[in-house]
């Protein structure tokens, strides 16, 4: 098949949904479909950020073509763009005549994806990954109801839908998207390089690395007001009397950071949390690795791919009682507190620590789900999904 895929996340932007989508058309190419990813024009400044200067060779059947776009100001790590309707996209899919195509992207590029599948007699499948009024807090209610209003058009208008959790589904059939079109799909998880330590000698060798204490809580990703970082290192202080040699590393960037180090030291946290800022993947993999639990406790998530990574290197997990998070954290795997309560947290913490075999248990049980979750996996999924769709076209 020729597949197009249309976003407003690409590489080199440090993002979960950048991470999944190029991993998704990878695999697809591997299996022979040839793919073109139709995203933003990167600037050199955001492929420093990367720790990188030159985009990817992403293998064979990949073909890229970037759409002119500026800088998002609102951006939390200062590189998500706002592509300019340039019509390039039109011309892009017109010349690589697509037998589907899946928007990832309910904005401009989507929607020149959306008019280019009407005018060529394309299907159009799209995947939802954001809860868009979480992002919007402070905006009058009428620009909400508004926003979730063309986003349920948008995607009334692709002939299947996906999106990695249930409970955003029911949030866009609430404002009026017709939820019979849609299905739960995970974003596959990259399950070579995410992989558990292999022994408890290397692990120590790693922490001594990375210069982590003996038991070493982790959150990676970006650092957003709406993430709830800040609820992690308030249950931190109220540990660290019972855990002398315990510590709390820090992986990404944004613009909550400055106010999270302020928090850090106003505690006296100092040496106990550790700021790594953007990592390559290949030293992320080896940061989860060294660590003992991951914690997450943002109430916006859609699945999170850090907690995905996490799972699949074998880590017990804490996560938020909110949004996606239990769709994938269950008993087996890891434990749920509510959002907000670092009391809970801390508490919760603390029953992990306190019994190595429970911890040993959630992390094998989390590696049991995201096996589920593997590129092969969802990428079947997806060509099952077009292949009916490209047939019942035809």
């Amino acid at each position: 098949m020729r597949i197009a895929i249309v976003s407003d996340f690409f590489y080199p932007e440090l993002s979960g949904i950048a991470d999944s989508i190029t991993l998704l058309g990878q695999t697809l190419a591997k299996r022979g479909h040839q793919i073109m990813f139709i995203v933003p024009y990167y600037s050199q400044k955001n492929y420093r950020q990367a720790n990188d200067l030159i985009d990817k060779n992403y293998g064979p059947n990949i073909t890229i073509k970037h759409l002119p776009a500026l800088t998002l100001p609102s951006s939390p790590t200062g590189q998500s763009r706002l592509v300019l309707p340039s019509g390039l996209a039109y011309f892009a899919l017109k010349n690589f005549k697509p037998d589907i195509i899946h928007s990832h992207s309910q904005f401009i590029p989507g929607l020149e994806a959306l008019l280019t599948a009407r005018s060529l007699k394309i299907p159009l499948v799209g995947t939802n990954h954001t809860p868009l009024a979480e992002y919007l807090p402070r905006r009058p209610r009428f620009l909400i109801k508004l926003i979730l209003a063309y986003s349920a058009w948008y995607y009334n208008r692709c002939i299947f839908v996906s999106a990695p959790c249930q409970t955003l589904l029911e949030e866009m059939a609430q404002a009026g998207f017709k939820i019979n079109l849609a299905k739960v799909i995970s974003n596959p998880v990259d399950l070579n390089n995410y992989q558990p330590v292999e022994t408890e000698d290397l692990k120590n060798k790693l922490k001594q690395q990375f210069g982590l204490s003996a038991q070493t809580l982790l959150y990676t990703g970006r650092l957003a007001d709406e993430k709830q970082i800040g609820v992690i290192i308030q249950a931190l202080k109220l540990l660290i009397f019972d855990f002398p040699n315990l510590d709390l590393v820090i992986v990404g960037r944004g613009r909550a950071e400055q106010a999270l180090r302020l928090l850090t030291t106003n505690l006296q946290l100092n040496d106990r949390v550790k700021y790594l800022g953007f990592v390559k993947k290949e030293t992320l993999t080896l940061i989860y690795q060294a660590a003992d639990l991951f914690v997450i406790m943002s109430p916006v998530e859609t699945q999170s791919l850090s907690l995905m990574q996490a799972m699949a290197s074998a880590l017990p997990v804490i996560g938020a009682q909110a949004r996606a998070l239990p769709e994938y954290i269950n008993t087996t795997n890891g434990r749920l507190v509510e959002t907000g309560d670092a009391i809970a947290l801390a508490k919760t913490i603390k029953e992990i620590l306190e019994q190595p075999q429970l911890a040993n248990d959630l992390g094998q049980g989390g590696l049991k789900s995201v096996i589920n979750y593997a590129p092969t996996i969802i990428s079947e999924t997806w060509e099952k999904i077009y292949q009916k769709l490209i047939a019942q076209k035809s």
